[in-house]
C-alpha cells in the first residue's frame, strides 16, 4: 500500500505570539511585561525570574497581577516549571478562558547559564584538566559537541515558548558592539572608521525564533524590528516606531490576536525517534537494572513504532546506562580508569551475584535469557577475564 497523504485546510487564525523585548538596561523591558499583567484581556501571567531579581519589586506597578514561578536555578527545574505552565495554559485554552501569559526574564541569563555549564564541562575533560593542572591560567578547548548540548537545551525551552497555548514573552539585553569579521578583526568602512552593529545578548537565533521583536532603548521610542504577521508589516531595515508602546496594544490591536487565536502549529523536527523515546521512558534517570532490561526488550515491540536502526540505537543507549549503573563512581568521583577495568569490575560483581544465588551442592539458579540480554557484554568480559 502507498503512503497515505495527510493534509488539512489552513485556518487563517492569527496565532499567539512569542514576543522578544530586547534592548538596553533600564529601557523598560521588564516594566512593560509587568504592566501587561494588569490587562483585563488576559488571564493569569506566570513570571520566571532568571538572575534578574526584579519580579517581587515590579509587582508594585498599579494593576500588576502575576504569579512568580519558584525554581532552584537548575536547568531541569526551570524546564519542568515551564512545562507545568504550558500544561495549565493548554487547559485554560480548552476552557475558552482569557489566555495565560508566560514571561521569561531574561533569555540573556538563561543562555549565560548554559554557556557557564558548557565551560564547566570542558574544564572537567581529561585533556583540559591536565592542561589546567600544569597552568591554571591556560586556555581550554570547548568541543563542538558541548556547544551542541547547550544549544539543544536552549531550543527545548524556545520550542515550548514558540508553541505556548497563550502569549509568551522573553526579555534580553542588547547593545551596540564593534563589528567583527570571521578572523576576529574589527570591520572598517572605506574611510577606515570602525563599524558598529547591534547585538542581542542571548543565543544567536533568538531574534529569528521569536514572532515579534521589539527593541527598547533609553530615551527613545520602542521600535518593532520584526513581526511575523500579515497584520503588521515591517520593511527590512526600517523599524516601526511605537509611541506609547504597550504589549496589550501590540498583541490585540496591531497583531490582531483574540480569544480565537491558537498556538503556532510547529511540530518539533527530529531526525529519528531515539532521543524522544529515551526521554519519555526516563532512561537517563533510571537506576533500576531490571527496569532498564525490560525497556531493552520493549523497544522492539511492534507498538513502539521504531524502525530497526532506532531500536539498535536505543538498546545501545540502555546498555551504556546499565554499565553506568553497575559501575558507580568511587567516593572521589572517579570510576574505573579504563574500559578493561570497568569490564573487569562488572565481571567480578556478576560472579559475586552468581555465588550468592547458588545453593550449596546444586546448580546455580539461572535467569531467563530474556531478562539478561543487556548484560551480554558483561558476561563476555567475565569470560575474557577468566581466560586472562
Amino acid at each position: 500500500m502507498g503512503i497515505k497523504l495527510k493534509t488539512r485546510k489552513p485556518t487563517g487564525t492569527v496565532p499567539w505570539p512569542l514576543i522578544l523585548l530586547e534592548g538596553e538596561e533600564g529601557a523598560g523591558k521588564t516594566y512593560s511585561a509587568a504592566e501587561f499583567s494588569g490587562s483585563d484581556r488576559i488571564g493569569q501571567m506566570y513570571w520566571i525570574d532568571l538572575a534578574e531579581g526584579s519580579a517581587d519589586e515590579y509587582s508594585a506597578i498599579p494593576g500588576a497581577r502575576y504569579l512568580i514561578i519558584d525554581h532552584d536555578g537548575t536547568y531541569r527545574d526551570i524546564l519542568e516549571q515551564i512545562r507545568a505552565v504550558y500544561t495549565e495554559a493548554h487547559r485554560v485554552a480548552l476552557a475558552g478562558e482569557p489566555p495565560a501569559v508566560l514571561s521569561v526574564d531574561s533569555g540573556t541569563a538563561l543562555w549565560r547559564m548554559l554557556k557557564t555549564w558548557t565551560n564547566e564541562r570542558a574544564r572537567r575533560s581529561k585533556s583540559n584538566a591536565q592542561r589546567l593542572q600544569e597552568d591554571p591560567d591556560a586556555s581550554i578547548d570547548v568541543g563542538m559537541n558541548l556547544w551542541n548540548d547547550a544549544t539543544e537545551r536552549w531550543l527545548e525551552i524556545i520550542h515550548l515558548l514558540q508553541t505556548f497555548p497563550g502569549i509568551a514573552i522573553i526579555t534580553a539585553r542588547g547593545k551596540q558592539i564593534t563589528a567583527i569579521d570571521d578572523n576576529g578583526k574589527p570591520i572598517t568602512d572605506n574611510r577606515g572608521r570602525v563599524l558598529r552593529e547591534w547585538k542581542v545578548q542571548a543565543q544567536k537565533d533568538l531574534a529569528f525564533d521569536c514572532s515579534v521583536w521589539v527593541r527598547m532603548r533609553r530615551g527613545r521610542e520602542p521600535q518593532i524590528v520584526k513581526a511575523r504577521s500579515l497584520q503588521l508589516r515591517i520593511e527590512d531595515g526600517k523599524p516601526l516606531p511605537l509611541p506609547g508602546f504597550t504589549i496589550e496594544d501590540l498583541v490585540f490591536n496591531r497583531l490582531g490576536c483574540s480569544l480565537n487565536s491558537q498556538p503556532r502549529q510547529m511540530p518539533a523536527l527530529v531526525g529519528d525517534q531515539v532521543q524522544g523515546w529515551l526521554d519519555r521512558h526516563g532512561v537517563a534517570d533510571l537506576g533500576d537494572v531490571e527496569k532498564l532490561r525490560q525497556l531493552w526488550w520493549d523497544a522492539a515491540e511492534d507498538d513502539a513504532g521504531l524502525n530497526r536502526a532506532e531500536v539498535v540505537s536505543i538498546r545501545a543507549a540502555i546498555e551504556r546506562k546499565v554499565a553506568e549503573v553497575e559501575n558507580p563512581p568511587t567516593d572521589m568521583g572517579q570510576g574505573p580508569a579504563t574500559d578493561a577495568d570497568r569490564l573487569r569490575a562488572a565481571a567480578e560483581r556478576q560472579a559475586e551475584e552468581d555465588a550468592q544465588r547458588e545453593p550449596d551442592g546444586d546448580e546455580p539458579e539461572r535467569r531467563p535469557a530474556r531478562k539478561s540480554a543487556p548484560a551480554k557484554r558483561t558476561a563476555t568480559a567475565k569470560t575474557a577475564t577468566a581466560r586472562r
